[in-house]
């Protein structure tokens, strides 16, 4: 049981005690001392002023007595004003430390039967363009997300939702089958989902064309956007595609291949995977399906001009397209036919999709016309949502090519870890394998950890430069900070020192050695946090926080040439064991840390 547990039942006993009342321990507030004041553990004594009927300095110290008294480990005790400041005893957290050392995934729960199965599906990209910086926000929360979860003791399963059809994907095909002049990415040497990519950017630049050519001549702006021969023409296209029409389809497969092919490259690039990708495809056929059934049973409504409908004014939202006109299918079709699909497959007890905060809308109303079509799951359904990322130069446009590459950014990334660690000098001696390791995990430590540490839900501005640095709140920071700490053990156990199964807890501490014990011992708790609140930044966070107290302590304390040998022994497993938690949580964020640096 953790001493704040135990404090909570004490102060229980205390207040029936003294005053002649039951509370229950929900009631009792219990906070980190703040630094300025003596202790580690702060009561709140201002809820039980009502049955003191006294003033809280006097309430405070009725109940600072009681406490000394009852519970071993409190040594003394302050007031200020409201508060009870406790002093915890070294022993406590000393065997708090021990505990922590001689666990397995110190701080994970386990998997056990029966535990709850949580779906996230993260990436979806669009097989008409590579990924760019917002897929790579998308990704690295996505799969931090499950880690944390998994973390937690759910059973988590990833999933990624291709879009490989619709309007998007037939512009990309045409404009291919227009201005390509057969070129593949074995001919380009181009990686296939950028070749692609090149093509929905040309198709675009063609559309504008026509669309002012027809506007010199007359036309209505808004109407020419619709008449514009190449935009019906993709229509058209997709027409064919969703009747099977086997050149078009043949064109479809080719291309999707060559993408996809591409995507897997950068997803290995980028550290993420998945348990199973679903692609719109397959699954927008049972969608329809599920649409024509709602159609039959009153549910939805067709317009006159053939569409399917959704009315959601009863609660309080609008109409929602479900089929076109032409019968074609649009994203809510898809996804209504992949979550019923999911659903059956896995029976899941809740299903996070990671998308940005601008499909909010989207999937509320999914949530509710599943409902509708009477869908008992339709309440599972959660989103993660999350703000759009920005460089120093403003946003990025697909249409227009001025994304910033997922690819191009990581090559981008290690290559500045590469120069800034040769300007440096960190790596003399290392092999060239070991060196491009260390790159590379450096790189990737710094795009995931400036990304990951700001709140999901807020808008970010990504600064490449900024996030390498090797000070501040930074992932290189923070691995630097763990190969530190690999080294000083390595050359305390290479000067014989025996390293220590635990730590001596007859040994006085310091308020510093105390206060990183109190905050490892806190690992869990934000574990829990991150999951609640499905925020790696709680991840992120804590650990920049964790290595920032390490350095302070490090900076003040011998290690190898401490003359104590008991204290020496609990500074290793002190110092180990912050490596251990600040490698376990970096893990949580998809990120690596070097042994040496």
């Amino acid at each position: 049981m953790s001493i704040e547990s135990i404090i909570k039942g004490k102060v229980v006993e205390a207040v029936n005690s003294c005053y002649g009342q039951g509370i229950d321990d929900d009631t009792v507030q219990i906070q980190k001392t703040r630094r300025e004041f003596e202790g580690d553990l702060t009561v709140v004594v201002f809820p039980f002023l009502r049955f003191s009927k006294k003033s809280p300095e006097v309430t405070a110290n009725d109940l600072g007595s009681f406490l000394m008294e009852n519970i071993e480990v409190v040594t003394a005790f302050n007031v200020v004003k409201g508060f009870l400041n406790l002093v915890i005893d070294s022993s406590y957290w000393i065997s708090v430390l021990n505990t922590a050392f001689q666990s397995e995934n110190y701080g994970f729960k386990k998997l056990e039967a029966g535990a709850k199965k949580v779906m996230i599906e993260y990436s979806s990209p669009n097989t008409n363009k590579p990924l760019h910086l917002g897929h790579i926000r998308n990704n690295l929360l996505g799969y931090s997300v499950a880690q944390i979860l998994k973390a937690n003791g759910y059973e988590v399963i990833k999933v990624n939702l291709v879009n490989d059809r619709g309007i998007h994907i037939c512009k990309s095909m045409l404009a291919w089958l227009r201005f390509g002049e057969g070129e593949t990415p074995e001919s380009t040497g181009l990686k296939g989902d950028h070749l692609v990519g090149k093509y929905y950017v040309k198709f675009d630049q063609e559309y504008k064309k026509e669309i002012e050519a027809l506007v010199a001549n007359g036309m209505d702006a808004d109407e020419a956007k619709k008449q514009a021969p190449l935009l019906l023409e993709a229509q058209e296209m997709l027409v064919k595609w969703e009747a099977g029409d086997e050149e078009v389809v043949a064109l479809w497969r080719k291309m999707n291949d060559w993408v996809l092919a591409g995507f897997d490259v950068t997803y290995q690039k980028m550290g993420v995977d998945f348990d199973k990708v679903y692609f719109e495809s397959e699954t927008y056929k049972k969608g329809k399906a599920i649409v024509e059934r709602g159609l039959e049973e009153g549910v939805l409504y067709r317009k006159d001009t053939g569409s399917v409908w959704a009315n959601l004014e009863a609660d309080g939202l609008d109409h929602k397209l479900l089929l076109r006109d032409d019968g074609t299918s649009v994203y809510m079709t898809q996804d209504i036919g992949t979550a019923y699909e999911r659903f059956n497959e896995f029976s899941i007890d809740e299903h996070i999709y990671v998308v940005g905060n601008e499909q909010n809308y989207h999937f509320q109303v999914l949530s509710l016309v599943l409902g509708k079509l009477g869908y008992e799951w339709s309440n599972k359904i959660q989103h993660l949502s999350y703000g759009m990322v920005e460089l120093p130069e403003g946003k990025m446009k697909s249409r227009e090519g001025t994304v910033v590459d997922a690819d191009e950014l990581m090559d981008e990334m290690v290559n500045t870890a590469r120069d800034t660690s040769n300007e440096l000098g960190k790596l003399q001696g290392y092999s060239t394998e070991e060196a491009e390791d260390v790159y590379n995990k450096v790189a990737m430590g710094a795009l995931k950890y400036f990304i990951l540490k700001v709140d999901p839900k807020k808008n970010m501005m990504f600064n490449p430069k900024e996030s390498i640095d090797f000070n501040g709140n930074t992932g290189p920071f923070i691995q630097y900070t763990y190969a530190r700490i690999q080294s000083v053990l390595k050359k305390t156990v290479d000067e014989g020192i025996e390293f220590p199964e635990f730590a001596n807890t007859d040994i006085e501490i310091s308020e510093k050695e105390s206060n990183l014990i109190q905050m490892i011992a806190n690992y869990p708790v934000i574990i829990k946090e991150a999951g609640d609140t499905t925020s790696p930044a709680q991840i992120a966070n804590y650990v920049y926080d964790l290595v920032k107290e390490y350095n302070q302590f490090y900076h003040d304390f011998p290690i190898a040439k401490e003359e104590n040998v008991e204290l020496r022994a609990f500074r290793m497993v002190l110092s180990k064991q912050v490596a251990q938690v600040i490698k376990s949580g970096m893990e949580l964020l998809g990120i690596g840390v070097p042994e040496r640096m």
